[in-house]
């Protein structure tokens, strides 16, 4: 191990030969959905074994903890441990992997920095900041994210804003904080049963595949809209294309956007969608705040044309303290939390190494990002 001024770097030599998954790697793919691609990286030309590979740990220790596991799953390469971002930007020139979370991993300077790099791994899911650089859209560059391992988390954070809504706990908190009663007269929530109304989930990815699953467990019909794939699960009653969004969610009680944000799903939730949903309909969304057009959002709750919203994101984000959204009736605004919780998060380290591990060896990478999708 030789030590930097500012980071750690590891050398690790020896021979590289791809294996078999792990049953623990197996198990995690299957239970988080996890694609693999059609190709190996070898067969495609543009492959060489990682010579540099650059960890941004500057916001997070957990990943610089885990260099010494990414230099055992590679072989030969260098793990550069960027503690700060002078080193990161000053390290990027030469690496040809670069591991990192969202900010760090897609801000724009140091992508410009770099001049020899073919992996560039996300540890989130969220990767519109980097689909449009120009170092992302190089040829011969692949891109990979994290989507899916946080999905569990954000369903159940999805699934807790729409029961909290359908049973008036919004209302009913803001009571409590004011030592009020409030159980009847003017202002008393509505209370709507969940069991038995439709759900529409928009976007059956990895996150609308967990809130799907959860909502038929509720007694919920799920029905729902996918751009591309195959297959319906028996817990979904309908998948549509995007193009069938305003129908469906003509019929129905509530709505979950698990969009990316991408040139398609951008304002989609416009004054037309609002305008079709029913009076009573729920909306959450714990995607992305640019699928929604804000001001008609506000305009459908304050003429009570939407019974509540439950936001996890918002356009703009972070919400300013004066705008109208936060005196919307009928809103709850969580801020971009949901992924958040007391696990582990064992699932995140256990894909990583396994794409290192099979980047290293040229083999089929796990979550490619098109960029041309923006997923």
């Amino acid at each position: 191990m030789r030590a930097l001024v500012h980071g750690l770097m590891l050398l690790v030599l020896g021979p590289v030969v791809l294996a078999a998954p792990s049953p623990e790697v197996a198990s995690t793919m299957k239970k988080l959905r996890v694609e693999e691609a059609p190709k190996a990286l070898k067969a495609t030309g543009n492959w060489q074994p990682p010579k540099r590979i650059l960890l941004l740990a500057q916001t997070n220790p957990q990943l610089a903890a885990q260099a010494a596991a990414f230099g055992a799953a590679a072989p030969g390469a260098q793990v550069i441990v960027a503690k700060d971002r002078a080193m990161a930007e000053q390290e990027a020139a030469e690496a040809d992997v670069i591991i990192g979370y969202n900010p760090e991993v897609c801000e724009t300077k140091l992508l410009a920095r770099t001049t020899k790099l073919r992996w560039l791994a996300s540890l989130s899911a969220g990767i519109e900041t980097c689909v449009n650089q120009p170092a992302v859209q190089a040829p011969g560059l692949v891109m990979t994210n994290m989507r899916g391992v946080d999905s569990a988390a954000i369903a159940e954070h999805a699934i807790a804003m729409v029961m909290a809504l359908a049973h008036g706990l919004d209302v009913f908190a803001v009571n409590t904080a004011n030592a009020q009663w409030g159980s009847r007269g003017q202002g008393a929530p509505t209370m709507q049963m969940i069991e038995g109304k439709t759900m529409l989930v928009v976007g059956l990815g990895g996150i609308g595949h967990e809130v799907a699953w959860r909502a038929k467990g509720l007694g919920m019909q799920v029905i729902a809209t996918r751009d591309g794939g195959t297959g319906k699960p028996d817990y979904v009653s309908y998948i549509g294309k995007p193009d069938e969004l305003v129908a469906l969610a003509r019929k129905a009680d509530v709505i979950v956007s698990c969009v990316p944000l991408t040139p398609q799903t951008a304002g989609i939730y416009d004054a037309t969608f609002f305008a079709a949903l029913k009076p009573t309909a729920l909306f959450v969304n714990v995607a992305r705040g640019g699928s929604v057009v804000t001001d008609a959002l506000l305009k459908a709750l304050t003429e009570k044309r939407l019974a509540g919203a439950g936001l996890d994101v918002v356009d703009p984000e972070p919400l300013p303290a004066d705008h109208p959204l936060w005196k919307a009736p009928r809103v709850l605004i969580s801020p971009h939390t949901s992924s958040r919780s007391d696990l582990p998060g064992e699932s995140r380290w256990i894909l990583a190494l396994e794409n290192m591990r099979r980047y290293a060896a040229g083999g089929k990478m796990l979550q490619v990002v098109d960029p041309k999708r923006g997923y």
